[in-house]
């Protein structure tokens, strides 16, 4: 429902943001699971978003398997797709948006989970490491290894329920139930791809 792969090797990732409007249309879920049912491309994915009412407030952190990667910052009145810049080949977000475009519509009342920390972690290290990612690095940056990712103070009964790092290149999923400052990444093999 928050994220997946497909068949055609199209990944999408889902961070919710409190709504500031709701219209009629595809909320977050039903979104995600859309673009998988309909789409082999990220150009496909984003004409599609462009092309159906959107009721909730998310970004959309969307790759294929040639490696066109992007996030869409998307509610019921405006869609904002965020691409590489020539910082690194990669894209980052949390829950809130971080465009200037988009900004008027977070909602700086309700908990975000401290999203500008995690975006600022993720984009640092991101940076830091220019173009020599691994599997390694996402790892740590999700295991809060670089700076607060998700090592949530368990008395207030928040924690990372799971995380996910998908391998596009060699159509690999890594999963960890729960969070991965404390569990295990294992190699998820349900899925077949086409090749």
């Amino acid at each position: 429902m928050e994220d997946g792969i497909n068949e055609y090797g199209l990944a999408v990732g889902l961070t919710f943001i409190y709504p500031t409007i709701i219209k009629a249309g595809f909320n977050a879920g039903m979104l995600v699971r859309y673009l998988f049912e309909k789409c082999k491309t990220t150009d496909e994915a984003i004409s599609l978003l462009k092309s159906v009412p959107i009721a909730s407030q998310q970004t959309l952190t969307i790759v294929d398997r040639i490696g066109n990667i992007v996030v869409v910052e998307c509610n019921c009145e405006e869609i904002e797709i965020i691409r590489p810049t020539k910082d690194g080949n990669f894209v980052t977000t949390a829950n809130e948006f971080n465009s200037i475009r988009m900004k008027k519509f977070n909602n700086y009342e309700v908990d975000n989970w401290k999203a500008e920390e995690r975006y600022s972690v993720s984009y640092n290290t991101l940076i830091k490491y220019k173009n020599n990612y691994s599997f390694g690095l996402i790892k740590n940056i999700l295991s809060g290894n670089f700076g607060f990712m998700c090592q949530y103070d368990r008395k207030t009964d928040a924690d990372t329920v799971w995380s996910v790092i998908y391998d596009i290149k060699n159509n690999d999923i890594f999963r960890v139930e729960g969070n991965p400052k404390r569990k295990t990444f294992k190699k998820d093999t349900r899925l077949k791809f086409k090749v």
